[in-house]
């Protein structure tokens, strides 16, 4: 059975480590990824790596694909941010849905305000309308009343709102390990299980991860 895809989106909020994660294990678990990056995604890139994100599409499949490490499994496309006529810009292009990791607070303003002045936006907008599931990573801290309001209505439209968090219950060794906790309860919301993570276990039972 051919699976939907998922739409990733990766705003210009800091912490790109989350979308880098995410598609490691998403492609690796053979999904097929629809990807569109921010216009200010390609500026905070290069202030936090220090290297260019290509804006040409096949350019940069490549390019995710080796940040996440990933060589052939799984289907990455990438779309340009302003490429409003693309396929996941309609609700009859049926996928499971979307997720924006991160998701700087411009995002998160412009999406509860119903505005898709780029295709990330215009994505999200068409999950809402369409009733399918649209999860949003916050990466800021701490929130302004006005931060707080934009998420509130959000999760009033439908989206889940899983903050960039991790837990410390599953003795996190690494900065990865931290990072990935938060890739694997976002992508729970999906029903997506990918992520070797440790999860809560109840008394008695021994801790390990998932497969």
């Amino acid at each position: 059975m051919v699976k939907r895809p998922l739409i990733v989106g990766v705003s210009g909020a800091s912490g790109l480590i989350y979308a880098v994660r995410a598609l490691k294990y998403l492609l690796s678990a053979d999904y097929a990824i629809e990807l569109v990056a921010s216009k200010a995604t390609y500026m905070v890139w290069q202030e936090e790596t220090g290297m260019r994100m290509p804006p040409e599409p096949t350019q940069q499949e490549q390019f995710w694909r080796e940040q996440a490490g990933v060589e052939r499994s799984g289907k990455l496309t990438c779309h340009p941010w302003g490429n409003v006529g693309a396929n996941i810009a309609s609700g009859s292009f049926r996928t499971l849905g979307m997720l924006v990791i991160p998701c700087s607070m411009s995002t998160v303003a412009k999406l509860s305000a119903g505005l898709s002045s780029d295709l990330l936006e215009r994505a999200a907008d068409v999950q809402l309308k369409e009733g399918r599931k649209l999860v949003v990573v916050p990466r800021e801290t701490p929130f302004s009343l006005i931060h707080l309001r934009n998420l509130t209505a959000l999760a009033e439209a439908g989206a889940r709102i899983v903050p960039a968090i991790p837990a410390w219950y599953n003795n996190p060794q690494t900065v990865e390990d931290l990072v990935d906790f938060v890739v694997a309860r976002a992508l729970d919301q999906f029903e997506i299980d990918c992520v070797p993570v440790e999860r809560w276990k109840e008394e008695g039972e021994e801790w390990g991860k998932n497969s």
